[in-house]
């Protein structure tokens, strides 16, 4: 009886082992090509034909501009801390990365007779998890610009911590909002409920709309990339960065991106469900498969819509930006809560 427990075990590990893999090698192969994309939204949006020398219609552009990053000279400037100067990219990596262990995939794969589920870690207090992590990637961003030692870098770095802390509050009161309804923190709970109902967009509307704009704030997006503005910082808290480290500021943007469309898809519409999943007579497996596919066509549509937006819409200023979060979506956010408690209550009496 032991061995065997021992042997169940081991292969969970392997099981988990694989699955992290897998979301790690899908995200920055997703993160890679979001710069190819975004690239070809702003050549279709300006009327130009964008990247298309690297290897047939460009694809091969983002390895060129990989391997250009890690060929580059590491430079670190004579007055900064050193070790806080690695530091900085590094947790930015990691939250970035940190972000994906918690969101369903899909359902659950049967590969002999063993089931296998598409979430690395089905916590009871998933959405937390998220937003505790992304909290801490603000960290990545004050130590970049502080280490630094170059007052643009500094000020950028101000910028960012000031703007992911207004606009984390109008972002946790949306969600509490979306908690009354669903009654549970985990995303395969959540994912579950509007697989049986409805999709949570239609039942807060104004909860995401609040919930989009800061993630745009979050990401440090376009109207909200007051932290890397070029035209006023020269480039921002990752100033003095070069090589691999900058790679890896630039890397986590991309990702919180693709993990911030992930979790609107799988909040608010659905994720790995789509309508008549369960009516279509097909086999466990293949239903599976065709919800990974579902949950990756709405986070693409997402981020096609992040990379529409930065190419269409200026930046704010910075006045503006803390009044949007502060004097417009708390409030809001605030009355949104206010109103589905109401409806709740009303419905339960």
């Amino acid at each position: 009886m032991t061995l065997l427990t021992i042997a169940i075990d081991w292969a969970f590990v392997i099981e988990k082992i694989l699955l992290i893999s897998a979301v790690l090698g899908v995200s920055l192969l997703i993160a890679m090509y979001e710069t190819y994309g975004e690239r070809k939204v702003a050549a279709w949006i300006q009327d130009r034909r964008g990247p298309n020398r690297a290897g047939p219609f460009g694809i091969l552009q983002p390895l060129a501009d990989g391997g250009k990053l890690f060929f580059k000279e590491e430079i670190i400037p004579a007055t900064a801390n050193r070790f806080l100067f690695i530091l900085g990219p590094s947790i930015a990596m990691l939250a970035a990365c940190l972000t994906s262990a918690v969101i369903p995939w899909g359902d659950v794969l049967t590969i002999a007779g063993r089931q296998i589920s598409l979430q690395v870690a089905d916590v009871n207090i998933g959405v937390l998890w998220i937003i505790a992590v992304l909290g801490m990637g603000v960290y990545g961003i004050m130590i970049g610009g502080w280490a630094s030692n170059n007052k643009f870098s500094l000020l950028a770095a101000c910028r960012g911590a000031s703007q992911v802390i207004s606009y984390e509050l109008p972002m946790g009161l949306a969600l509490i909002a979306l908690f009354m309804i669903s009654g549970s923190l985990s995303l395969k709970d959540i994912v579950e409920q509007q697989r049986d109902g409805v999709w949570f967009v239609l039942l807060q509307p104004l909860g995401f709309l609040i919930f989009l704009i800061c993630a745009f704030a979050e990401c440090n997006r376009t109207p909200f990339d007051l932290p890397e503005a070029e035209n006023e910082l020269n480039g921002g808290y990752h100033l003095e960065y070069s090589s691999m480290k900058l790679g890896f500021y630039l890397f986590a943007e991309y990702i919180n991106m693709f993990i911030s469309s992930a979790l609107m898809a799988t909040l608010y519409f659905g994720g790995y469900s789509f309508p008549f999943m369960d009516s279509l007579g097909l086999s466990p497996n293949m239903v599976t498969i065709l919800g990974i596919i579902a949950l990756f066509l709405k986070t693409f549509i997402f981020i096609f819509f992040f990379m529409w937006v930065r190419w269409t819409i200026p930046r704010f200023r910075y006045d503006q930006l803390m009044k949007l979060g502060w004097n417009v979506l708390i409030p809001l956010a605030l009355l949104n809560m206010l109103v589905t408690g109401a409806v709740i209550l009303y419905r339960q009496g």
